[in-house]
């Protein structure tokens, strides 16, 4: 079973979020922010990270940086999970070091699969 970590400071997304993965057998960690994601993903064995790029405290993209310079957690994939439909955006976060993009709202009948697929073609690197 693999085990995600959902950050998203929107407590509705982050719900939702959850509960699809883990109707479809994924074993979910959640956090509400990037600093609280440095914290989970130092501590917790996670397998990827779905991470939100607006958020207070620290945005996603600091704590992608953060989470590839340190040696515990620069293995871990991560994944933008986000609302923000900015012309280019996707190109750039995965320039920047992201591993995945995928967009908000989420399709529950489909979202796991992606996962699952995100999973399979980061485990391969």
């Amino acid at each position: 079973m693999s085990r995600i970590l959902v950050v998203d400071d929107n407590p509705m997304n982050l719900e939702l979020t959850r509960a699809t993965l883990e109707l479809s057998g994924f074993e979910v960690v959640t956090a509400i922010n990037g600093s609280e994601a440095l914290h989970i993903a130092e501590v917790e064995s996670v397998d990827l990270i779905l991470m939100d790029l607006r958020m207070p405290v620290m945005d996603g993209r600091q704590s992608m940086t953060a989470l590839r310079a340190n040696p515990v957690t620069a293995h871990i994939p991560i994944v933008v999970l986000t609302a923000s439909a900015m012309k280019g955006e996707r190109e750039l976060m995965l320039t920047v070091g992201f591993d995945g993009y995928i967009d908000k709202p989420i399709d529950v009948r489909t979202f796991a699969d992606t996962v699952s697929r995100l999973l399979k073609s980061c485990s391969v690197r």
